[in-house]
């Protein structure tokens, strides 16, 4: 399983970025996909999840009406479409799947992508 994450860079505040994740080796239909995020001494923590099966979506309380969370037709490709940054959403995003409902609990990852750095700055 590989979970490739891109799209990470450097925005002023009030910008836009839009993360990918190419997926491979597991289908979209038998796990949960989405995004956390880390900063350094803190936990990671969850950020937006998608499940194509049941058609749910879960989003941090901190990123609901910023971010969007979708996937391409083929259900290959994962994205996070972030609107109206701010400084505090400065992080390391991880791509990961987790078995079952979305529940954007870390301890539930199955598979962790590697990091993609986003940078805003005030």
């Amino acid at each position: 399983v590989q979970l490739q994450a891109s799209g990470g860079g450097s925005v002023q505040a009030g910008g836009s970025l839009r993360l990918s994740c190419a997926a491979s080796g597991l289908s979209f239909d038998d796990y949960s996909i989405g995004w956390f995020r880390q900063v350094p001494g803190k936990e990671r923590e969850g950020v937006s999840g998608i499940n194509t099966r049941t058609g749910r979506r879960l989003y941090a309380h901190s990123v609901k009406g910023r971010f969007t969370i979708s996937t391409d037709s083929a259900k290959t490709t994962l994205y996070l479409q972030m609107n109206s940054l701010k400084p505090e959403d400065t992080a390391v995003y991880y791509c990961a799947a987790e078995r079952g409902e979305v529940t954007l609990m870390a301890n539930w990852v199955h598979y962790w992508g590697q990091g993609t750095q986003v940078t805003v700055s005030s």
